[in-house]
């Protein structure tokens, strides 16, 4: 979520379209490339049949004819049945193979309930790119990049799957982990006739100007590392004005460039505060991915990886370059777990994930405030300004934010008429912020996971699962029998 990751530098600096439209014809065969060899790597664990649908570039409009082929991964294997329950992923922000190869409750339970699996990709990421290599080339390619128009992709793809006789009385389970968990709520509560039932994990849909405090995700972010170890974001706090110190000076920056073994040199303050950016993206990302296991989401980790980090930083008299050393030390945790990567690159935090419309997402409709006072937090002191932000997205993409779009679309103060939606959320969960922590109806039911990160009850069973996120796996599954009984008896299908 709102990970800023993938050559957004070219959006901001390059805005000529001339060249522009050079540089990003190399990037998306760069993409590609990357976007391949991932998919050689998440291969292995999971089976799937790939396939493509054609699709409206604009479902809502009579006067755009434009068609593309989405993308979308299925496998039959445990399918017994006529009228076989149909899992669906809505996919979010970045190639469907990596979320598929994440996503491991799914086929933990396609054998219990017989279920076919369908993963289906969003549009304008992976390979499902509505005008190709001119997808971004600028806003009347990119401008159909919603969550509504992704939604009617969604929609549209499951009745193309219901409108083959062995399906057409399947229920429809959708599930997503968090802005996936977004769309599988919306898609619930926007097309009820469509969908009988989500489960959205960690779906911050209530992370909205008006409705959530910009500052209660870093809040949860500090707590995760305060947990760790008491001293552990007081020296992360502590750190910032002892980076800015050191690098006011020439000596300074080449001896922290030279000693945190950065791929390119701290030439001037921009880059001092692109490099405290960087690390702020890591703490963050840690938090979201603090699992209880080694994995490889959005990049190689061990167990608790939060825990790791914080082990480089319990001496509360570290100050100076000591403090420096040691919060390299920490970060490599998260920057070289295996030991294979030669330099820090601070243009990509996070190289995996492939979100590279994410940025143009986040200037439009997902507008989700996040702000820091440094003083109950552990981050600089960083004010939520929207009229700063609307300069950034004009620059960038010539569009201004509007911040209520969404709560208008689908709700936030009130979904008291939400109906057969599970909102699931770790309690080690930055996004669990903006996420639904009450029931909003008998039906539509919170689920509170004390010892949960991003979406963990999503990922596929292991021994070190703690025992709400077990618990959580089992509502999971009364609910959806509980769905797909209630469909075949409304249908009279036994």
């Amino acid at each position: 979520m709102g990970l800023y990751n993938i050559l957004l530098f070219i959006f901001i600096a390059l805005w000529q379209p001339t060249m522009q439209y050079i540089l990003l014809n190399k990037f998306y065969g760069n993409y590609q490339n990357q976007l391949r060899t991932q998919n050689e790597l998440y291969s292995g664990k999971y089976k799937y049949e790939i396939k493509t649908i054609n699709m409206p570039v604009d479902h809502f409009s009579f006067s755009v004819p434009d068609t593309f082929k989405l993308r979308y991964l299925v496998n039959n294997t445990w399918q017994i049945r006529k009228d076989a329950p149909i899992f669906f992923y809505t996919g979010n922000e970045g190639n469907i193979e990596n979320f598929a190869q994440n996503t491991g409750f799914m086929w933990d339970i396609a054998p219990e309930f017989g279920a076919l699996l369908i993963f289906a990709e969003h549009r304008y990421y992976g390979e499902s790119m509505p005008y190709n290599n001119k997808s971004y080339m600028d806003l009347n390619h990119l401008g159909y990049l919603t969550s509504r128009q992704a939604l009617a992709d969604y929609v549209d793809l499951i009745q193309y799957v219901k409108s083959k006789p062995e399906y057409k009385y399947s229920p429809v389970i959708v599930f997503g982990g968090s802005y996936g968990g977004m769309l599988s709520a919306w898609i619930r509560m926007k097309y009820p006739h469509v969908v009988q039932g989500a489960i959205a994990s960690s779906a911050p849909i209530l992370q909205f100007s008006g409705v959530t405090e910009c500052e209660a995700f870093v809040r949860i972010v500090t707590s995760d590392f305060k947990t760790a170890h008491t001293n552990c974001p007081k020296l992360i706090r502590r750190s910032w004005s002892t980076i800015i110190n050191i690098t006011s000076s020439d000596k300074g920056r080449e001896w922290l460039a030279d000693s945190w073994k950065l791929c390119q040199p701290l030439k001037n303050s921009s880059d001092v505060q692109q490099l405290i950016s960087y690390l702020e993206d890591i703490y963050t990302n840690l938090a979201v991915v603090n699992y209880p296991y080694e994995a490889n989401f959005l990049t190689p980790l061990p167990a608790y990886p939060v825990k790791a980090v914080c082990k480089h930083l319990t001496n509360q008299s570290l100050v100076g370059t000591e403090l420096l050393i040691a919060i390299h030390k920490a970060i490599n945790i998260f920057t070289n777990y295996t030991g294979e990567t030669k330099c820090l690159n601070l243009n990509d935090s996070v190289p995996q994930l492939g979100a590279v419309g994410w940025p143009f997402q986040a200037c439009t409709e997902m507008v989700m405030p996040i702000c820091s006072d440094g003083i109950n937090d552990m981050f600089k002191p960083r004010s939520w300004n929207l009229d700063r932000y609307t300069k950034d997205c004009i620059k960038q993409y010539s569009v201004k934010p509007q911040p209520n779009l969404i709560c208008e679309q689908y709700g936030c103060k009130d979904l008291s008429t939400a109906t057969n939606i599970v909102f699931s959320n770790g309690l080690m969960d930055p996004w669990s912020s903006g996420g639904v922590l009450q029931n909003l109806s008998s039906s539509a039911v919170a689920i509170i996971i004390p010892e949960s990160a991003h979406h963990l009850d999503l990922r596929s069973s292991d021994a070190n699962d703690p025992y709400s996120v077990i618990l959580a796996r089992k509502y999971h599954r009364f609910f959806i029998k509980k769905w797909i009984q209630e469909y075949r008896d409304k249908n009279k299908i036994y």
